[in-house]
């Protein structure tokens, strides 16, 4: 009778190397291994390895960084994605991806199952397994740390105990995800919300104290919403956000402490280092600043709060998410200008923009000789814009 065959995404970790071995222990499981660079920086040959030497049958890594940022983070980029107004979705634009290379490689290897390493109290198991019912309804999907529910203790003893080497000691709790657009961190010290960040979750922004003394100053262009050079000269955009990472964090810029709201009812404390994400999602807001009408700009917020629920709730593969994609990329063929950006420190300043598509106007908005604004006009106006406000006084004052 032959083996049951389980498609694992496979980080290297503490839980997904343990599921490996637990998967086959608990099912007489075949186990794939699949992972994809995201830009976690890690030597995923090595991450393979370990997949294999732990017990996979097979073990994958797909190179989707550009993948992702051209079909993830700009479209995200776009929509101003910032889940409760501070956390740019790094690790939940990312969950559909892997899904659907999951997807893919079960199908390939006519498996009935998809696993991860994801625990009961995260978002990544709605983001991840949502995915999969939307992609392909007849996978069953696994999730071992769900079931085992042993503590992070017990988990390294049984990883120990089974000779799967770790990352993470109990000396070392941090529970790190990191990909190009950004790096969380939580568990440790940081569960309690009122303990400083200690320096050492940080690895890609410097402490803002120890920042150079002099500050940056540099320009992004925009070419139809899509970021292309840095300084006037063309990078491809996966270079372009590590050089904005690389900047961003040599200044002290891109830090973010948040208590969120998960999707599964609790507050969880995560700290996030998003360099490339916040210099770029200023960037595009100043782009777009400068080329939309009023009442587009006020009407959009509404959307961008929409966008970011819907990917931060795991619903990237659904309706709602290509019926807004579809109103955000109407907006960003206008988008095509350069902003100018001044680091220092920790902090991000926007010291200019322009835009061949630019509707600000100098002759209308100088109050300087040559302006052309029509003050005359603004009587007739005051006056049916405050008729509404005149009428009802009028008539209140009689009651």
């Amino acid at each position: 009778m032959s083996k049951e065959k389980v498609v694992l995404a496979y980080s290297g970790g503490l839980d997904t190397s343990v599921a490996i071995r637990w998967l086959q222990e608990q099912m007489d499981a075949e186990v794939y291994a699949v992972t994809l660079d995201l830009g976690q920086g890690k030597d995923l040959e090595e991450v393979r390895k370990k997949a294999l030497a732990v017990g996979a049958k097979e073990a994958f890594v797909f190179d989707v960084r550009e993948e992702f940022l051209q079909r993830f983070v700009i479209p995200a980029l776009w929509a101003q994605a910032v889940y409760e107004k501070k956390y740019p979705l790094a690790t939940a634009l990312s969950r559909p991806l892997i899904a659907e290379y999951l997807v893919k490689i079960a199908r390939e290897k006519g498996a009935r199952y998809v696993a991860h390493g994801c625990t009961g109290k995260g978002n990544d198991q709605v983001r991840i397994e949502v995915s999969v019912a939307a992609l392909d309804p007849s996978l069953e999907v696994i999730a071992p740390a769900r079931i085992w529910n042993w503590s992070r203790e017990e988990e390294i003893e049984y990883a120990n105990l089974n000779g799967i080497p770790v990352p993470v000691t109990t000396g070392s709790p941090y529970s790190i995800d990191q990909n190009i657009w950004g790096r969380s961190i939580e568990c440790g010290v940081l569960e309690d919300p009122w303990v400083e960040p200690p320096e050492e979750v940080f690895e890609w922004t410097r402490n803002p104290l120890e920042a150079p003394n002099e500050p940056l100053i540099f320009e992004i262009g925009f070419e139809e919403g899509v970021p292309r050079t840095l300084n006037g000269q063309y990078y491809s955009l996966l270079n372009l956000v590590e050089e904005l990472n690389k900047l961003g964090g040599e200044h002290g810029f891109g830090r973010i402490d948040h208590l969120e709201n998960r999707l599964v009812g609790i507050k969880s404390r995560e700290v996030y280092e998003c360099p490339a994400a916040l210099i770029l999602l200023t960037a595009y807001r100043e782009i777009e600043n400068m080329v939309l009408p009023r009442e587009v700009l006020h009407f959009k917020p509404h959307l961008e709060e929409q966008y970011a629920q819907v990917v931060y709730e795991g619903l990237w593969h659904s309706l709602l998410r290509e019926a807004l994609d579809a109103f955000m990329s109407k907006l960003a063929r206008k988008a095509t200008g350069e902003v100018r950006f001044k680091l220092y420190k920790g902090s991000l300043q926007v010291i200019g923009r322009r835009s061949e598509n630019s509707l600000y106007d100098f002759a209308m908005a100088t109050y300087d000789k040559g302006d052309l604004f029509d003050h005359k006009a603004s009587e007739g106006f005051i006056k049916l814009w405050g008729l509404p406000t005149k009428i009802y006084s009028m008539i209140d004052r009689k009651e």
